[in-house]
């Protein structure tokens, strides 16, 4: 074991248990064993930002040990050329219950057939699409594709945007990757026999008022995630609405709108956006503090500044598999509501792809800014 790791197990020795909405379980569980396979190093930024992965699987380990789980935890140093079949045949890896891994595409098929051979629960954490998860019953795939994602986010917005008016405004923007969910969007409206208006965020005044229902709420979305073009549609909107008092605005954004909170968010509350994600970051929850102050006393650092961040994701991942092993062993599918546990950053919500496959993972979530400057979370 690389003395990273050793340090990171020494210091672990003092852990405090970080809080959770969980009770302990009353019937004594098994212990779970789980094995972390994961660049663990200091030598570039996949390494780092793994190590801080770990960390985080750390400290749920020890929050539920507090909560009476009874957890065993086993790490290897697996970097990008390593091959995974060597640490494989390491005697710990065949007992394990769970194995956090691989980071790298290259390393998911032998890794996913020895948790198949040995009936252990892989769960994949980062963007790899694997076509495995299709034919292993065993894997767990975290990552949702871009078209999936988007499909997920069509249908939650046709259903939350009900009764409402939606003008897509174009932002002239050339480098834009977002056509596939707006035309997406366009497609399942159209088919629904919904209208919708288009316009330019560069029209006239008076073209640009022509698209906004006087007698619905309206819904915009861009055609851009970018903070420049975003800028420009909040002026557009903000003259209008300074001459149009009673119309109803709100917009949805794109998970890229995190980034501009800081400079954005009156904005955001004016026109009460809707931002989709896989996570969110909430600097401003009383648990995301705890945790930041947790992690600092524990480590004498602070979190990578990343969205999202990857210690809460490892806690968020490991808590939710730990605590689900634990209540239903190999029955376990991690379907939404049978853990109990409200994530931190990153829920989770399996389904199974097929009848002789695995599963992944179907939850997003909508972050909703209100008037009186407040913000709100929606699972789905």
């Amino acid at each position: 074991m690389s003395s990273i790791l050793r340090h990171i197990l020494l210091v672990f020795m003092v852990f405090f248990a970080i809080g959770t909405s969980v009770e302990a379980k009353t019937i004594q569980g098994g212990t779970v064993k789980v094995g972390v396979m994961l660049p663990l190093h200091d030598i570039n930024g996949d390494g780092r930002r793994m190590v801080e992965y770990y960390r985080g699987v750390l400290m749920a380990c020890d929050s539920l040990r507090h909560l009476g789980v009874s957890v065993d935890v086993k790490a290897w140093n697996v970097p990008e050329d390593a091959d995974i079949r060597k640490t494989l045949k390491d005697k710990d890896a065949s007992s394990c219950n769970l194995i956090i891994g691989p980071l790298y595409s290259s390393q998911v098929k032998p890794l996913a057939d020895f948790a198949k051979n040995n009936d252990i629960k892989l769960l994949i954490p980062f963007s790899i699409n694997t076509a495995e998860v299709d034919r292993n019953s065993n894997l767990f795939q975290v990552y949702q594709s871009p078209d999936e994602f988007n499909n997920l986010v069509i249908s939650q917005f046709i259903e939350r945007f009900k009764g409402h008016h939606v003008i897509f405004i174009d932002c002239n923007d050339t480098t834009s990757r977002k056509g596939p969910f707006t035309f997406g969007l366009r497609r399942k409206l159209e088919q629904l026999g919904r209208t919708y208006s288009i316009t330019n965020v560069k029209s006239s005044e008076e073209y640009f008022s022509k698209a906004f229902s006087r007698t619905l709420p309206n819904v915009v979305v861009l055609n851009t995630g970018r903070s420049p073009e975003l800028n420009l549609a909040f002026a557009k909107l903000d003259n209008l609405t300074m001459n149009n008092t009673t119309l109803k605005i709100k917009m949805f954004g794109y998970t890229e709108w995190m980034m501009y909170t800081k400079h954005a968010i009156d904005h955001f509350y004016k026109y009460e956006a809707f931002i989709p994600g896989a996570y969110h970051y909430n600097p401003l929850s009383s648990r995301t503090s705890r945790f930041q102050l947790k992690y600092r006393w524990n480590f004498h650092a602070d979190m990578i500044q990343a969205l999202p961040r990857f210690a809460i994701t490892g806690f968020d991942q490991a808590f939710y598999f730990i605590r689900g092993l634990y209540l239903y062993g190999d029955k376990f599918t991690g379907a939404a509501g049978t853990v109990g546990y409200t994530p931190i950053q990153t829920p989770l919500r399996f389904e199974k792809t097929a009848s002789e496959g695995g599963y992944k993972n179907k939850s997003i979530l909508f972050i909703h800014y209100l008037p009186g400057h407040r913000v709100e979370t929606i699972h789905f």
